[in-house]
């Protein structure tokens, strides 16, 4: 059986790429397929997959701002040639479902969002743009929106990464969609020993626009409280711009280095409406409660003042607001990193090969039903 991976881009590791690199582990046959690469920017498990690429892979590098280039995004996501596969698993937060797979394959997507810049988030991507970029946003936006909604009907069944992303899959595509929570290494992402003194917020996050992450800088700045941010993206320099001197800017940490800011952080925030966020879990594992923004996937992944505070507007005063409440709670650390178990990446592994199994039964396929039944003991093979 042969297995075709299709995944947006490949530029840094984020939930996304946490996700695709389970898929390499459970089908480390696979080639993979995605707009563009940067090499050495991905798990070694992605990595030493054969990776093919679109012509756009000759009009970006790391120094320059790729995202200028969405409109040719859905052009480029065409010309992936997916013959000769039998199951196509594409990671999608944008054009990577759109892929056609041969009539003979069964596409699944597992959909980490609608592209959230066509869609729900239009405006908030726009806000901080120039006039002339938001203009011509406007003017592409419609037809990119349609061949979106228009092509969504070439996967042959959607899973989703959250109930959240389950509800907008059906409301802007139509479509129905198992939920299938990504994973948490759980085993690696783990409360220190000894258990350290805590001191400081923390934020880990791609630096965009409806992160809201400017929320956070302007309750530092207000408090004078130690801030430290982790991730790279396109508000970097606009924040940097914002932030005062006990906000610190972390660049993309190392696992070991990240495990070791959760593990030393007060809490984790997430200011800004997740689709549904690995990072308050990989935080909770590691013994660290979370306050975030009471909207989208964090009410999947932080339980209400047992891992968290959940608060329910958005803007500084609102989490500045449940800051203030984070330091009247007692937090229990086993409590926490149990929250995080749920979504171990056995249980994900499970759920997944469980879904692509009954995807295969569905199309009539028992002999590729039985060979995705049998996947889990292949992965403990190569470990």
């Amino acid at each position: 059986m042969r297995v075709a991976l299709v995944h947006d881009w490949l530029t840094g590791s984020r939930g996304g790429e946490k996700v695709l690199r389970e898929f390499a582990r459970i089908f480390p046959e696979a080639t993979l397929f995605t707009l563009f690469h940067f090499p050495g920017t991905v798990s070694r498990e992605i990595e030493r997959l054969e990776i093919r690429t679109t012509f756009l892979q000759r009009f970006v590098s790391p120094t320059r701002d790729y995202r200028k280039l969405l409109p040719l995004f859905f052009a480029a996501a065409e010309t992936w040639d997916l013959s000769g596969f039998d199951l196509v698993l594409s990671s999608s937060h944008c054009v990577a479902k759109n892929a056609r797979a041969p009539s003979e394959a069964l596409h699944v997507c597992y959909s980490h969002t609608p592209v959230r810049y066509l869609h729900d988030q239009f405006d908030v991507y726009l806000r901080n743009r120039p006039f002339a970029v938001r203009a011509a946003a406007r003017l592409v936006r419609a037809p990119l929106a349609a061949w979106d909604v228009a092509t969504a009907q070439r996967v042959d069944g959607f899973l989703a990464n959250s109930e959240n992303v389950r509800e907008r899959i059906h409301r802007l595509y139509d479509r129905p969609a198992s939920v299938v929570h990504p994973p948490v290494d759980t085993k690696f992402f783990t409360p220190s020993v000894p258990e350290r003194e805590r001191s400081g917020l923390l934020i880990v996050s791609a630096l965009a626009p409806y992160k809201r992450l400017e929320d956070a800088i302007v309750v530092a700045n207000r408090g004078r409280l130690a801030l430290t941010i982790a991730g790279f993206g396109p508000e970097e320099r606009r924040l940097r711009a914002l932030a005062g001197e006990t906000v610190r800017f972390a660049g993309t940490p190392t696992d070991e280095a990240l495990r070791e800011l959760y593990r030393s952080a007060t809490a984790v925030l997430m200011p800004g409406e997740e689709d549904f966020g690995i990072v308050p879990l990989e935080a909770q594992a590691c013994g660290t409660p979370v306050v975030a923004l009471g909207r989208g996937g964090a009410r999947e992944t932080v339980r209400p003042d047992a891992t968290g505070i959940l608060y329910p507007d958005s803007g500084a005063d609102g989490l500045a607001l449940a800051i203030e409440r984070l330091g009247l709670t007692e937090w229990n650390r086993e409590a926490l990193v149990a929250n995080a178990a749920r979504f171990s990446h056995s249980n994900f592994r499970q759920k997944l090969l469980n879904a692509l199994a009954d995807a295969f039964a569905g199309a009539g396929r028992a002999d590729l039903t039985q060979w995705v039944r049998e996947r889990p003991n292949h992965y403990q093979a190569i470990q």
